[in-house]
């Protein structure tokens, strides 16, 4: 007859050892609350009802976030494509507006030069750079034409050189050496000009 070991008093009685549960991955566990094949510990059932409604959230959020990301991708592809077809469409405009004066250089380059007086080809080339300013006009453009006597105006004008002058006061324009252009409101490039150079002292 065997005897049970003495206790002293408030000593537990040993429990009986269990075999530690084999670690799952939380993917796993999350495959198994989906599937219904998770074990419920009596009492948990709200901690796990909650688990899977998270779990179903996070799912729906994920797919959410792949449509989106897949629809903003096709969003800039059509951006890119669209910024590029109104570029092209841009520029075959322009060309377009430009053609007929290069068929105005082609008659003038095709007369005969042996008959043309130097008036008739001048007048022939002031034609041609009529129709191409105006060509330019159609697309905003504007010409800077300062005229001499004109306070210089550094925002429009680049000043060349400077050049003594008895009827101009100094830092006034006395000779416009080339015109500018404006598109708009932008400066696309200043007037170029010569500035009356300042008195010289004594």
């Amino acid at each position: 007859m065997s005897k049970e070991p003495r206790r002293h008093e408030g000593e537990q009685p040993p429990q009986e050892q269990t075999e530690p549960l084999e670690a799952a991955s939380i993917e796993q566990i999350q495959e198994m609350a989906r599937a219904g094949e998770l074990e419920v510990p009596s009492g948990a059932e709200d901690i796990v009802e909650a688990l899977k409604a998270a779990l179903a959230e996070r799912d729906d959020l994920m797919n959410r976030f792949k449509t989106l990301a897949a629809d903003f991708q096709n969003y800039q592809r059509r951006a890119a494509i669209n910024e590029r077809e109104a570029r092209q469409g841009a520029t075959a405009g322009v060309v377009q507006s430009v053609l007929p004066v290069m068929d105005h250089f082609d008659l003038a380059l095709g007369q005969d030069l042996t008959r043309a007086t130097a008036e008739q080809i001048a007048c022939g080339v002031r034609l041609i750079r009529a129709e191409l300013m105006r060509v330019l006009e159609g697309y905003g453009v504007s010409l800077i034409e300062p005229k001499p006597g004109e306070s210089f105006n550094p925002g429009e004008q680049q000043a060349m050189m400077q050049q003594p002058s008895t009827e101009i006061e100094p830092g006034h324009v006395v000779t416009v050496l080339g015109v500018g252009y404006r598109l708009g409101e932008r400066v696309i490039r200043p007037a170029k000009v010569a500035v009356a150079a300042p008195c010289a002292e004594g």
